[in-house]
């Protein structure tokens, strides 16, 4: 019997074959073989191996998901059923599969910016900017209504991940939103001037700080770092004619500053020269006086011969005046009353011998008794302090002549030391 005839049954009808569930290698010797199919025209496979591809295939897809990683400048919000149990640091982790537990991935360690009243199209050494369209964000009323275009930057953190995603509903919305209404509050309250010029920074501080606030009260998880004035200028149909005036404003200020600088050259000059003069006139006239100061100090005696000489120069000058006063309030002249009393005490006080105390050049006090006409009597040695002359004058006034030999002392000249012990009881009488 060939190949292709195949034996009939007892009952007359073809046998089964059994089903070919691989395919059939090629015999030796015998050629190859076609594998049989079934009516669907694929393989069978038993169950056994699908269920154990299935259960690979189960295993990947679980281990794959399993595993996950967190950025270096990310932080991971984990939720599980839904449900928040967590955030994690960056790294690798794992979690449960299929979808169980989710993980939300949130920049925290980057800055993220927000641009009014333009936008960066490309970013790098020369930045490009893009500013038609965005008009409506950076046209403001100020204080004095007038309109200014302000642009501005807004920089901020996310300290919180968790907050931030589900607090709010849209957190950077938010965030853009407040950032303008509260610029169009701080530009509002402010004259155009003051926004173009000299309140920059001041308004820039009162926008981060009142972001912070409303931020935080929101409980939105976002830190305001810094709020940034960027360009503040007219809006552009009259942008060409405020620079006039500005460069007008300029000019004024420039020529306002030279003349001021001018005259105060010419006021430093006039000044100096006035101090010059005067300190010259100071000294031509300090001159002649520091001379007869020396010359008094090099010659103590002169100094009591000065004094009344300016005394009598002083009642000579003084008498008539003083007279011409009396008689002018109604006064008797004391003249005639009072000449011979008061000729006598001067006689009397002249007699009478006197004791100096004064203090020489080199440092040292000296004393000298003098008569009634002037004679210098008795001259003292220097003492290193005035109160030792003090204690050797109360000495010779109560001792009288019975010091003088003891004390530190010369006579003068033609002057005897019976003279100086009358001169000196005479005034222990006294």
């Amino acid at each position: 019997m060939s190949d292709d005839e195949s034996p009939e049954g007892p009952d007359g009808r073809e046998p089964r074959r059994p089903r070919r569930t691989v395919l059939e290698l090629p015999q030796v010797g015998g050629g190859f073989k076609m594998p049989r199919f079934g009516g669907d025209g694929m393989p069978k496979l038993p169950l056994r191996t699908l269920g154990c591809g299935a259960l690979i295939l189960v295993a990947l897809l679980a281990l794959f998901s399993m595993y996950y990683q967190i950025a270096p400048y990310e932080q991971g919000v984990v939720l599980r059923f839904g449900k928040h149990v967590g955030n994690v640091g960056p790294g690798p982790h794992m979690k449960l599969p299929f979808g169980i537990t989710q993980v939300l991935r949130v920049e925290t360690e980057k800055q993220h910016k927000l641009e009014f009243g333009f936008r960066t199209k490309e970013p790098g050494q020369r930045t490009v900017y893009v500013k038609e369209g965005f008009g409506a964000e950076s046209s403001m009323l100020t204080g004095d209504l007038n309109i200014a275009s302000v642009e501005w930057v807004v920089q901020y953190r996310i300290d919180d991940p968790y907050k931030y995603l589900f607090r709010l509903r849209d957190t950077a919305a938010t965030v853009a939103a407040v950032a303008e209404a509260e610029m169009r509050g701080a530009v509002g309250d402010m004259g155009f001037d003051e926004v173009i010029k000299s309140k920059r920074a001041e308004i820039e501080e009162q926008v981060r700080q009142r972001m912070r606030e409303i931020l935080t009260a929101y409980d939105s998880g976002v830190d305001v770092k810094l709020v940034q004035l960027q360009d503040v200028h007219p809006p552009d149909p009259v942008k060409d004619s405020f620079e006039d005036v500005n460069r007008a404003l300029q000019e004024m200020e420039r020529s306002i500053n030279e003349s001021l600088q001018e005259r105060n050259k010419v006021l430093y000059r006039v000044e100096g020269e006035a101090k010059q003069r005067v300190a010259q006139c100071i000294e031509q006239t300090l001159a002649p006086m520091r001379e007869r100061y020396a010359d008094l100090m090099a010659h103590p005696a002169r100094i009591e011969d000065t004094l009344l000489e300016g005394a009598r120069k002083a009642r000579t000058i003084a008498a008539p005046f003083l007279a011409q006063l009396r008689e002018a309030v109604g006064l008797r002249p004391m003249v005639a009353v009072t000449a011979a009393p008061a000729a006598s005490a001067v006689r009397a006080k002249a007699a009478l011998p006197v004791f100096k105390q004064y203090r020489e050049a080199d440092g040292r006090f000296y004393f000298k008794l003098l008569a009634g006409d002037g004679r210098l009597l008795l001259q003292s040695e220097g003492f290193a302090q005035g109160k030792e002359a003090g204690q050797w004058v109360a000495r010779l006034r109560r001792e009288a002549g019975a010091a003088l030999s003891v004390v530190p002392a010369s006579r003068g000249e033609g002057v005897s030391e019976q003279d100086v012990a009358a001169a000196l009881t005479q005034l222990a009488e006294e």
